[in-house]
């Protein structure tokens, strides 16, 4: 059955829902407003995101004042060398008393899930998301359960420490919607962050009370059915698919984006127009998102590697080559 085509009226209240929401998480993370954008971009594209950025940056900050701007519920899991499969997703365990097996869910029963530093976690216990992301279920002792949606990894990386990590299986990487790079603060903005965790406040604890809570988790599954309601013109569409089919033989990457690059850079452009504030995809909304949306799907050369060329430094000369639609 065909789905309703929202009005322009609700596509108008949805982008003032959106730019409120991003207002609120402002209240509590200073600057960094292009990682908020692009980790709404996620949410209202239904999608997960890999963070990557040095600790102290406000990743597990910006993840609470998220879902308190739509009442959602939180976990955070550390990930660890010993971290168990079952301690992601859940476990059965047998009750003397009632003389039953009983399940106890994990932390994966959420809407909001931050992996923190997930590439500290052995492969197996990696692959325990793998089904959860995709499928928005879990299975413990064979028997399956679906999540509550809306629900949403939000897994963090730290480009710096290699020693004790394990890198995340191509299979998974393709998973995240978009890879979004945390840099430092500017000056300004550091100061202004440092004057407000200092200013009245005993200790350093993360604080989302200036957050308001605006709205439910069912309206943020409207504003997912919105976004996916978008229009995009053919030229558009065409133009992320090209994008997507160029890195295959772009000179410098070994293993280039597969058919899911093309679908996450269109999911991203359209909740991107949103954000926005408009109704339809631009070529330019398809730019702004093919970094995040491609750059984990890509695997520089080994000799580029070598010479200090990355990802997005390939990715940069192949969107200022490939010609975008002119209209």
């Amino acid at each position: 059955m065909e789905q309703k085509k929202p009005t322009p009226a609700e596509i108008e209240q949805a982008a003032k829902t959106v730019a409120a929401m991003r207002a609120e998480i402002g209240r509590a993370v200073v600057g960094q407003s292009d990682v908020v954008d692009q980790v709404l971009v996620a949410l209202l594209a239904a999608g997960h995101v890999l963070l990557e950025g040095v600790p102290g940056l406000g990743k597990t900050l910006l993840v609470r004042a998220l879902a308190k701007t739509f009442s959602g519920s939180y976990a955070r899991i550390q990930f660890t060398p010993d971290l168990m499969p079952a301690d992601v997703t859940g476990h059965t365990l047998y009750d003397q008393a009632t003389r039953e097996f009983v399940t106890r869910r994990g932390p994966v029963f959420t809407n909001l899930l931050l992996a923190d530093e997930i590439n500290r976690a052995p492969a197996k216990t990696q692959a325990a998301l793998l089904e959860v992301m995709q499928e928005g279920q879990v299975t413990i002792e064979g028997r399956s359960e679906m999540l509550a949606p809306p629900f949403m990894v939000l897994a963090t990386q730290n480009p710096i420490e290699q020693e004790g990590t394990y890198a995340l299986p191509e299979a998974q990487l393709d998973r995240f919607l978009l890879k979004v790079r945390i840099d430092y603060p500017g000056a300004g903005e550091e100061a202004r962050m440092v004057r407000q965790v200092t200013q009245g406040q005993v200790g350093d604890r993360l604080n989302v009370e200036a957050v308001a809570t605006l709205v439910d988790p069912a309206t943020v599954l409207a504003l997912q059915t919105i976004t996916a309601s978008l229009a995009v013109d053919d030229q558009v569409l065409d133009y992320a698919v090209r994008l997507s089919r160029a890195t295959r033989n772009w000179s410098g990457v070994t293993a280039g984006a597969g058919p899911r690059g093309g679908i996450a850079l269109t999911r991203a452009a359209r909740a991107a127009a949103l954000v926005a504030g408009r109704d339809f995809v631009t070529p330019d909304d398809v730019k702004i998102m093919a970094l995040p949306a491609l750059r984990h799907r890509v695997t520089p050369a080994p000799e580029l590697e070598l010479e200090g060329q990355s990802s997005d430094m390939i990715l940069k000369t192949l969107i200022d080559q490939v010609e975008a639609p002119r209209k």
